[in-house]
């Protein structure tokens, strides 16, 4: 195999950037990068540890984040597995990356930046809902924000090719093939609201 390795060969093998690819980036959140963030109820985070990168879904029922300021999202950290993996990440290093995506449309839009965790009170006590809260929340300083081309989604027909789930496994399933004796039709009957609660 081939490799690439130092920037000179890389850029050798595609044309200069779209000037537009770099006259969209923003340094703080525009009224219109407002708006459609305030729409997102999902995006996913990235971050950086010794150990290496990671990736976490987020989500939410309203905004995925909430927008403090034009250079400031905060986003909280709902109950989930307790792995801990990006929050141990943002503690060691605060280098993040959010992408938000909006169902049905081909525009994704990311913000790179820096976080850090709080568990100030008065700060997981403004997202509570229905009397629980986040246990902390990552405070996300805005470096650049911008828009992605929308073709990978328009590709993959991400939102026009309908439920392909049924092809694939379940989560109990994968939870089995590191464990033969685990339930996993017990699990994925419960999953999501349930099974969690009894894996961990």
């Amino acid at each position: 195999m081939r490799l690439v390795e130092d920037i000179a060969a890389l850029q050798a093998l595609y044309d200069k950037p779209v000037p537009t690819s770099l006259t969209k980036v923003a340094t703080a959140l525009t009224p219109l990068y407002r708006k459609w963030i305030g729409a997102a109820r999902f995006c996913v985070l990235s971050t950086v540890g010794p150990e290496g990168t990671d990736a976490s879904p987020r989500g939410d029922d309203g905004p995925v984040v909430r927008i403090a300021d034009d250079r400031t999202l905060w986003l909280p950290d709902w109950r989930g597995n307790n792995r801990l993996d990006c929050l141990r990440n943002i503690v060691r290093d605060g280098r993040v990356s959010l992408m938000f995506m909006i169902p049905g449309c081909n525009t994704v839009v990311r913000v790179n930046g820096t976080a850090v965790l709080t568990d100030d009170p008065d700060l997981t006590g403004a997202f509570e809902q229905a009397g629980r809260h986040p246990k902390t929340v990552i405070v996300l300083t805005v470096g650049e924000v911008y828009f992605q081309c929308a073709k990978a989604l328009m590709r993959s027909g991400l939102w026009t090719r309908g439920d392909e789930s049924a092809a694939v496994p379940t989560a109990g399933q994968f939870i089995r093939e590191m464990d033969a004796d685990f339930d996993a039709e017990g699990y994925d009957l419960s999953y999501p609201d349930e099974a969690p609660k009894r894996m961990w």
